[in-house]
């Protein structure tokens, strides 16, 4: 549609309506009912019939709800962000505290309950190298830090792993986290 002089033209954008009184090249010059003069471009502006409404059928032959739902449908997918922190974070994690590997310790001295927690973090650490997990987390809690200790020297023994005090937002202060190398051969 060409926009020539005295049209009526409406903004697209801003609710600034006017007849053309001015046309230059991409440029148009209008004049408002207050006498204000606005430039635009012409893909800025549309030309309205002289009863100042918009003739619907010119536009679309589509109904509103189909317009609604095509306009619902085109929305731009916003892709899931995958917190860099979280898609690393270890999976597995293994709670050395003796109450979660035994049902009661009646009967058991501190060197046993130790002995059976170590032997559970052995045996989970093989698991996850066996599985080719990338990384784990141990709890093993705060309290006087000898299971701590004593895992630190298990851990120590295998040259595919290095350890280190996990996230203490996410496990509180008694976790450690070990990040299993895949390409390095344990020792034997």
């Amino acid at each position: 549609m060409k926009i020539r002089l005295g049209d009526t033209v409406e903004t697209i954008d801003d609710a600034i309506k006017g007849t053309v009184i001015k046309v230059k090249d991409d440029t148009i010059t209008i004049e408002d009912s207050h006498g204000f003069e606005f430039e635009f471009s012409t893909t800025e502006l549309i030309k309205l019939n002289t009863d100042e409404s918009i003739n619907l059928s010119s536009l679309s032959n589509k109904s509103i709800e189909e317009i609604t739902r095509e306009k619902e449908g085109s929305k731009k997918r916003i892709p899931s962000s995958t917190n860099t922190k979280k898609r690393h974070r270890p999976t597995f994690i293994v709670d050395l505290h003796i109450h979660q590997l035994i049902d009661s310790t009646i009967g058991m001295t501190n060197f046993d309950m130790l002995n059976k927690q170590l032997d559970t973090a052995r045996g989970q650490l093989e698991f996850a190298i066996k599985q080719r997990m990338p990384k784990m987390v141990f709890i093993h809690g705060v309290g006087e830090g000898v299971l701590r200790q004593e895992l630190y020297t298990v851990l120590r023994r295998y040259n595919n792993v290095t350890f280190y005090d996990a996230d203490y937002k996410e496990y509180g202060l008694g976790a450690t986290e070990v990040k299993i190398f895949q390409n390095v051969a344990p020792k034997s």
